[in-house]
């Protein structure tokens, strides 16, 4: 199977460099909105609450056949006629650079501590429920910190590194598909009432296509911490190696565990999502009580791990 390291290394550097502009998302939205309007559209007519349990798995499964065709035959209709233009290599790199996230997530993470320094706790707090599903009003000082170092760690996999991966094995179709899967563990995903029956399928297959971002998502923060002062590269191995499998998800506790070993944290354990408290188990070695210095530290390490990232592409772009 033929790789594609020079189509992922553009698409990398173009999404760090503009993003996905504000004009062009008031225009005609995001890729990932349609996609999700699809899923929507899917759980509306095929999830019925009236049907057995049985036969909403059996129809989640079919939704997600539905949407992988979809999703899959545009984006090859797409990559086959971005190949009859000329330098249609470069379009195919801005279209993908499309559903990577590294500048909206390092944005995003970076205004929760723009909002500890311009509005305290509660401003901290409004910026952290941008990206975390946990109740913002249940989150002191440290658990804040946590909540925005925890989701930059987590979405380094799941909206850069293994998006990455799918691009540089499938092309843009590889990554269109892995975006498609993804957005439907985040809509359909959930063990709700409505959900742990239909979106069986969107969850387990969300797991699956997750494990090598995940495991490479760890690598690349152990890298980056070897490149970073005040950063600990070894306990950060030595964290991947004792606690990533402790996490509930087969795949978030590699980059929490890096990263929390990295700055000397300990991140995850219980938080509220709503009215429901989650036990979940404690991560890396150090302190609990994270600062908002240690959001920027945790920004540092996350913008070294892209460049990381974008250097093997080019390093196998190179070599290939």
């Amino acid at each position: 199977m033929p790789l594609h390291p020079f189509l992922l290394a553009t698409a990398l550097v173009i999404e760090a460099a503009v993003g996905y502009p504000d004009p062009l998302y008031a225009r005609i939205r995001h890729p990932v909105v349609w996609i999700g309007a699809l899923i929507a559209q899917l759980d509306s007519a095929l999830n019925h609450e009236t049907d057995g349990f049985d036969r909403r798995k059996a129809f989640g499964v079919l939704a997600v056949v539905v949407l992988l065709l979809t999703v899959g035959g545009v984006a090859v209709a797409v990559a086959w006629a971005c190949r009859l233009l000329p330098f249609g290599w470069l379009i195919e790199a801005a279209l993908a650079s499309t559903l990577l996230a590294q500048r909206s997530l390092h944005d995003h993470v970076a205004a929760v501590a723009k909002g500890f320094r311009t509005g305290g706790l509660e401003g901290a707090r409004k910026a952290v429920s941008m990206i975390v599903g946990r109740n913002p009003a249940t989150l002191d000082e440290p658990a804040v910190a946590r909540a925005a170092i925890e989701s930059l760690a987590e979405n380094f996999s799941d909206g850069v590194v293994a998006p990455a991966f799918w691009l540089l094995v499938g092309g843009l179709p590889g990554l269109a598909l892995y975006k498609a899967i993804n957005t439907a563990d985040s809509m359909i995903g959930h063990r709700t009432p409505r959900h742990e029956a239909f979106g069986w399928a969107a969850a387990r297959l969300d797991d699956l296509v997750n494990l090598p971002g995940s495991r490479l998502t760890a690598l690349l923060l152990v890298g980056a911490a070897w490149m970073t002062g005040g950063a600990d590269a070894r306990q950060a191995w030595a964290s991947v190696r004792r606690d990533a499998h402790r996490h509930r998800s087969p795949n978030a506790g590699w980059p929490e565990a890096a990263m929390a070993g990295a700055l000397d944290l300990r991140l995850g354990g219980p938080r509220v999502y709503g009215d429901t408290r989650i036990e979940d188990v404690w991560l890396g070695p150090g302190r609990t009580a994270a600062t908002p210095d240690d959001i920027g530290r945790a920004l540092v390490l996350y913008r070294r791990a892209c460049a990381l990232l974008i250097a093997g592409a080019l390093v196998l772009a190179v070599l290939g």
